[in-house]
């Protein structure tokens, strides 16, 4: 069976670095400038997302114009884990300058998507799992993409990598409750990672401290073996949750 586009990363990274984008129209739910465009490259086609920096809006809580580095730091997190969350996204130059482009991910019609926020769904769960590495700030329900075959993917991940605790999350299902094997391979995995070349990586997008806070993170998760809990000072859950 050929594989996928989202399942062939090196394949997806290949046809977003160069290939020809051509804007269909924009998503105007997004609260930044989110572009759905056609992507072409040797005969190969998709859809993807593109979410040019100059589109950002500014936040006080994160730098200007670094939401699109963030989301491509999420995604190198992601395939070091080997969990496959966040779809294939790189930086690149595009119509209206440099940002992030996303490999467009068409979620399964047919799965309720509140239904399976709040479901003890492992696939879910491995998101959960992700989004306390990664310090996600908003984590709403329309965030999560299930395809057929049961896996989750997931968007969005412009807020992320804080120094600061601010997991924000509709995923507390799992709060204090031990990790799964599976998940603890996956945290020890990335923090021998995050020693050496993943480091290096990843400070091509977010700061120095951002990745030391990463590691304090995972150290913390391995030390304790259990989900976080919720932050005292800052607001559980995103709002709105969808």
């Amino acid at each position: 069976m050929t594989r996928s586009l989202a399942e062939d990363a090196e394949a997806a990274e290949r046809l977003l670095t160069s290939g020809t984008m051509t804007v269909e129209g924009r998503i105007v739910q997004a609260s930044n400038a989110t572009l759905r465009c056609d992507i072409e490259l040797d005969g190969v086609q998709a859809k993807c997302v593109y979410k040019p920096v100059a589109g950002e809006r500014p936040l006080w809580d994160f730098p200007d114009g670094t939401l699109a580095g963030r989301e491509v730091a999420s995604y190198i997190v992601s395939q070091a884990m080997g969990m496959r969350i966040v779809p294939p996204t790189v930086h690149r130059d595009g119509p209206y300058g440099p940002g992030m482009v996303q490999l467009w991910i068409e979620p399964d019609p047919e799965v309720d998507l509140v239904a399976l926020s709040r479901a003890n769904d492992a696939a879910v769960r491995r998101v959960a799992v992700f989004d306390a590495v990664v310090n996600n700030a908003d984590r709403k329900i329309g965030h999560l993409l299930p395809v057929p075959g049961g896996h989750v993917h997931g968007c969005d991940h412009g807020v992320t990598f804080s120094t600061d605790y601010k997991l924000r999350t509709v995923l507390w299902q799992w709060r204090g409750k031990p990790l799964k094997p599976l998940a603890l391979q996956a945290l020890a995995k990335i923090r021998a990672e995050l020693d050496g070349t993943l480091a290096e990586r990843l400070t091509g997008h977010i700061t120095p401290a951002e990745v030391e806070a990463t590691r304090h993170r995972v150290d913390l998760m391995l030390k304790h073996r259990v989900h976080p809990y919720p932050p005292e000072d800052w607001p559980a859950v995103p709002w709105p949750p969808m």
